[in-house]
C-alpha cells in the first residue's frame, strides 16, 4: 500500500506565509532601534569636533539618553501595549522614533540633540516590547522558542547594520546625515507593519504611573552620578546625592510594587529564581557588549588610524558571530541546559573583554577579529537562553511586560556598560597629556581599565546567574 504526502493547502500555505512576513517585520524593527545603538559610536569623533564642542561627560550623555530612555519606559511601554494593543503601540513607537531621530538631524545645539535622542529612545521603548508580543501571538506554541531566537538574531543583525550602514554614512556625511537616513526607515517600516501585523487581544492591565515615574527616575539618578562623578568629582555633594536618590527612588519602587494592586511590575516575580537570573543575566550581557561597543569604535578610529568604513567593516565579525552563534545558544539550552549554556557565554564575554584588554596600536587585525568573535560567541550563547528564561517565566496574559522586562534589563545594562567604561576613560584620560603617540597610549591604558573593570563585573554576576539557573534546574527535577 502506497502513502501519499498531500501539498499543504493554499489556505495552510498562506498562514505560513503571513506568519513569516510577521516575523521578518518584527524583526526588522529592532533591528532599525538596535542599529542605532551601533551607528552612534562611529559618529562619536565627528560629534566630538563638531561645533557644538561636547564635554567628555556630554558625549556620554548624547549616547547614554536613548539607551536610558528606551530602558526607563520599556517595562511601561510594554503594559501600555498589553492595556491599549500591541500593534497600535508599535506604530505609535516608530513615529516616535522616527521624529525623534529627524529632531536629532536637525539640531542645532546640544540640548536639541539630547531631547532627539531621547524621543528616538521613547519611540525604540514603545516599539520593542510590542514587537514580541506581536510575534509571540503569530507563532504557535511550537514555533515560540524559534521565534525568540530570531528577535534575538535580529540584534546582532542591528549591530552589523549600525556598523556596516553607519560607517558608510559617516564617512561621506555629516553627523546629522546619520540621524536623517533613520527617518524614511521609520516611515518605511511603519506602513509594512500596518499592512502585516495581526492586531494582539488587549489585557485589562491598569497602568501604574507612578511605578513607572520611580523607576525611570530612579535608572537615570544612577546614571548621572556615574558620568557625572569624574566631572563634577566623586564626594561631591551632587554626585553622592544622585546615588542615594537612585537608592531611595528604587527602595521607593520596591515599597510600591508590594502595595500597589496592580503594579507595573511585581518584584514578587524576582523570587522565581529563573526569572531572576535570566533578567540579571540579559542585563551584565549587555553591560559587557556596550562597555566594548563604546570604545571599540573610537579605538580604532583614534588609535589605529581607520576610517570611519573601515571601523565599520572592522567590527562586522563581531555582529555576524553573535547571528551564528545565537542559533548555537537554542541548540545549547536545549541539550545541555540554560545554566550551562549561559555559563559558557558569560565566560567567553569575559575572556573577550580581557583579551581586547591586551590590544594596542600595534596588534595585527587578525588577532582582534579572534577576540571580537570570542565576544560575539559568548553573547550568541547567553541572550537567547537566559531572553527566553524571562519569557517563559510570566503568564501568556503579561507577555508585554515580560518582554519590557527583558528589554529594560538589556538597556539598562548597555547604559551602565557605555557609563561604567566611558567613566573610566574620562577618569584616566584627564590624568594624562600629551598628543599624537602619547595620547594613543594614554587612550588605550584607559581603555583597557574599562575592559577589566567590566571582565571583573561580569565575571562575578555571571556566577551569580548561572547558580540562580541551577537552582531552578533542581527544583524542577526533584518535583518531577
Amino acid at each position: 500500500m502506497t502513502s501519499t504526502i498531500s501539498p499543504p493547502t493554499p489556505a495552510a500555505a498562506g498562514v505560513r506565509a503571513g506568519r513569516r512576513s510577521v516575523t521578518a517585520a518584527m524583526c526588522a524593527c529592532v533591528l532599525v532601534a538596535q542599529s542605532l545603538v551601533a551607528a552612534m559610536n562611529l559618529a562619536i569623533p565627528k560629534i566630538a569636533a563638531s561645533g557644538l564642542h561636547p564635554s567628555p561627560a556630554q558625549l556620554l550623555w548624547i549616547v547614554d539618553l536613548y539607551v536610558l530612555v528606551f530602558a526607563g519606559l520599556l517595562i511601561p511601554a510594554g503594559a501600555l501595549g498589553d492595556r491599549f494593543g500591541r500593534k497600535g503601540t508599535l506604530l505609535a513607537g516608530l513615529g516616535a522614533f522616527g521624529a525623534g531621530t529627524l529632531l536629532c538631524a536637525l539640531a542645532p545645539a546640544l540640548p536639541v540633540l539630547m531631547a532627539g535622542r531621547a524621543v528616538s529612545g521613547a519611540g525604540a521603548a514603545l516599539l520593542v516590547p510590542a514587537t514580541m508580543s506581536v510575534l509571540l501571538h503569530a507563532s504557535p506554541p511550537d514555533r515560540r522558542a524559534g521565534a525568540v531566537a530570531a528577535w534575538s538574531t535580529a540584534i546582532g543583525a542591528g549591530g552589523l547594520a549600525g556598523n556596516a550602514g553607519g560607517g558608510l554614512l559617516v564617512q561621506y556625511l555629516p553627523w546629522q546625515g546619520l540621524f536623517l537616513a533613520y527617518v524614511p526607515l521609520a516611515l518605511g517600516l511603519l506602513v509594512w507593519v500596518a499592512r502585516v501585523a495581526p492586531r494582539v487581544p488587549r489585557q485589562t492591565v491598569a497602568l501604574d504611573l507612578p511605578g513607572s515615574a520611580l523607576l525611570a527616575l530612579g535608572a537615570a539618578a544612577l546614571l548621572f552620578g556615574i558620568i557625572e562623578g569624574p566631572g563634577r568629582g566623586w564626594l561631591s555633594a551632587m554626585v553622592l546625592g544622585a546615588f542615594a536618590l537612585a537608592l531611595v527612588l528604587f527602595a521607593m519602587f520596591v515599597r510600591h510594587g508590594l502595595r500597589a494592586a496592580h503594579p507595573i511590575l511585581d518584584p514578587r516575580l524576582f523570587r522565581l529564581p529563573r526569572l531572576r537570573a535570566g533578567s540579571i543575566g540579559i542585563a551584565v550581557t549587555f553591560f559587557g557588549m556596550f562597555a566594548l561597543f563604546y570604545v571599540n569604535a573610537q579605538f580604532l578610529q583614534y588609535v589605529k588610524g581607520y576610517s570611519a568604513v573601515q571601523t565599520g567593516a572592522a567590527i562586522v565579525p563581531l555582529a555576524l558571530g553573535m547571528m551564528v552563534f545565537t542559533k548555537c545558544g537554542v541548540r545549547g539550552a536545549e541539550r545541555f541546559g540554560e545554566a550551562r549554556t549561559a555559563g559558557a557565554g558569560l565566560a567567553l564575554i569575559t575572556a573577550g573583554l580581557l583579551l581586547l584588554s591586551t590590544t594596542d596600536a600595534h596588534a595585527s587585525y587578525l588577532l582582534y577579529m579572534v577576540f571580537l568573535v570570542v565576544m560575539s560567541a559568548g553573547a550568541g550563547l547567553a541572550m537567547p537562553t537566559l531572553s527566553h528564561a524571562i519569557v517563559a517565566s510570566v503568564p501568556a496574559s503579561r507577555s508585554g511586560m515580560g518582554s519590557g522586562l527583558q528589554g529594560a534589563a538589556r538597556e539598562l545594562g548597555a547604559a551602565l556598560g557605555i557609563a561604567v567604561v566611558g567613566t573610566a576613560l574620562s577618569v584616566c584620560l584627564a590624568s594624562g597629556t600629551g598628543h599624537g603617540a602619547a595620547a594613543a597610549t594614554a587612550f588605550t591604558d584607559a581603555m583597557a581599565l574599562g575592559y577589566r573593570i567590566a571582565a571583573g563585573v561580569v565575571l562575578v554576576v555571571g556566577i551569580t546567574v548561572v547558580s540562580g539557573l541551577r537552582s531552578r534546574a533542581g527544583a524542577g527535577r526533584s518535583g518531577a
